[in-house]
């Protein structure tokens, strides 16, 4: 980029500053890291309190109750997970041309539907309550791309995005506590949903005003990052033919790696019960926490790559640990050589250590290599679109076609699978990427 282009979008930025509060201006004049991490802090804690109005139903069994020769539980997160795929599906477009003076009434407007979808879930009887989670996974669906727009294109975005990735690690496991919690004081499983997502409002709107002061990217975070901007129907077109063949394999591998991830997170609650351990509410927790930190270090550790390219290779290679470690694990537990509390941990490590630089950094890097101005979102929401379709077929798999698994043995049986094939198309995906990027 020419150094006249640079310096006329720093002026703008300085316009666009000079109209911003103090808090802006305090945070322009602080250092790199401790932007990234007051950045990074505020952002995890707006998607930390959002996964309080998604993920504490699945604290809950529901036993006796079921439809369509479903259990009940699994309809839940169906309808849920439809609701969210659909959300991604419509978030191609609107993620993609979003104006950044948007995103803090998108995200409060999602999160009050979806409130509100868990209220109905309180009041309208069962199965047919059902349809109030098709609600809130359908409002909920947008608002990690909304989150990331303030993310992406800095020289910090690893590192914050890498802090906003251990929110939903760890929320996931909080907010089932904090819903087990809810139900051992006698809170019908109904109403707890709605409950557990209100005790996190607070956290919200505090950390909500926060990420609105962030400051747009600086001339040097244009410099080294290409700028971000909307993107029309025409410039994404353009995007996915360029990249077309690289794309489609790792849709492919995100659908497996989306598959997995929420079925590990949706059925841990019965995954301990057949272990003997569900009756610790505080399990949820201390089994995420380990894999938060791991995640979190590896993730921030990408920072260190100023070159777009060699971080595009380190994502990869990290994607590529990650699925050997789940493999791994899933083999040891199969062999007994690890108990169900390390299994779980060293799981959760390399399935998300494969699965979160989809959520950003891998695309934000991908953007940067390729030179032209774009967002990281639109990607992100391409893969997402069909990454959800996955964790309905594994689920219908389970119950439709004759597999007479119990929850735990079937995690095992396809995580090993996965990780196989997962390999084969994160090497393919690399080739492409790495020759398309050279010519």
């Amino acid at each position: 980029m020419s150094q006249s282009i640079v310096s006329e979008i720093g002026d703008v930025g300085s316009e666009a500053t000079a109209r911003h509060g103090a808090v802006t201006r305090w945070l322009v004049r602080l250092p790199s890291g401790l932007f990234g991490i007051y950045a990074g802090t505020m952002a995890f804690g707006v998607y930390f309190a959002m996964y309080a109005f998604r993920k504490p139903f699945a604290a809950a069994s529901f036993d006796g109750i079921t439809f369509a020769d479903l259990d009940f539980k699994i309809v839940l997160v169906i309808a849920q997970v439809v609701g969210y795929a659909l959300a991604k599906l419509i978030g191609i477009k609107i993620i993609a041309e979003l104006p950044a003076n948007r995103r803090i009434l998108g995200i409060l407007a999602q999160i009050g539907v979806a409130e509100l979808a868990l209220l109905g879930f309180a009041l309208i009887s069962p199965p047919w309550n059902a349809a109030c989670l098709f609600v809130d996974g359908l409002a909920l669906g947008m608002v990690w791309g909304m989150v990331f727009g303030f993310v992406e294109g800095r020289r910090q975005s690893e590192l914050i995005a890498a802090i906003l990735c251990a929110s939903f690690i760890l929320s996931s496991g909080v907010v089932k506590s904090v819903g087990e919690w809810v139900l051992l004081r006698g809170v019908s499983p109904f109403w707890m949903p709605a409950a557990t997502g209100a005790l996190f409002a607070p956290m919200l709107f505090i950390c909500l005003a926060g990420l609105a002061a962030l400051p747009e990217p600086n001339a040097q975070d244009v410099a080294e990052r290409v700028r971000r901007v909307p993107i029309d129907g025409v410039g994404r077109a353009a995007l996915l033919r360029r990249y077309a063949a690289g794309l489609v394999s790792l849709i492919l591998l995100y659908i497996l790696l989306t598959a997995l991830r929420d079925f590990r997170d949706n059925f841990s609650a019965e995954i301990w019960q057949e272990v003997g351990l569900g009756a610790q509410a505080e399990i949820f927790v201390w089994t995420e926490l380990p894999v938060s930190l791991v995640v979190l270090g590896a993730l921030a550790a990408l920072t260190v790559f100023r070159s777009n390219r060699a971080a595009l290779a380190a994502n990869f290679l990290l994607m590529a640990l990650g699925l050997v470690l789940a493999g791994g694990a899933s083999l040891g537990f199969a062999l007994h050589g690890l108990g169900p509390v390390a299994w779980m941990v060293l799981l959760g490590t390399g399935l998300y250590l494969a699965y979160t630089p989809f959520n950003g950094i891998l695309f934000d890097r991908l953007v940067a290599s390729g030179g032209s101005p774009a967002n990281a979102g639109f990607f992100i929401y391409v893969a997402d679109a069909f990454g959800y379709g996955g964790t309905v077929a594994l689920l219908l798999a389970r119950n439709l076609l004759g597999l007479h698994l119990d929850w735990t043995h079937f995690l095992v049986e396809v995580s090993l699978a996965a990780s196989g094939l997962g390999l084969g198309l994160l090497g393919f995906a690399w080739a492409y990427f790495d020759r398309r990027l050279r010519s």
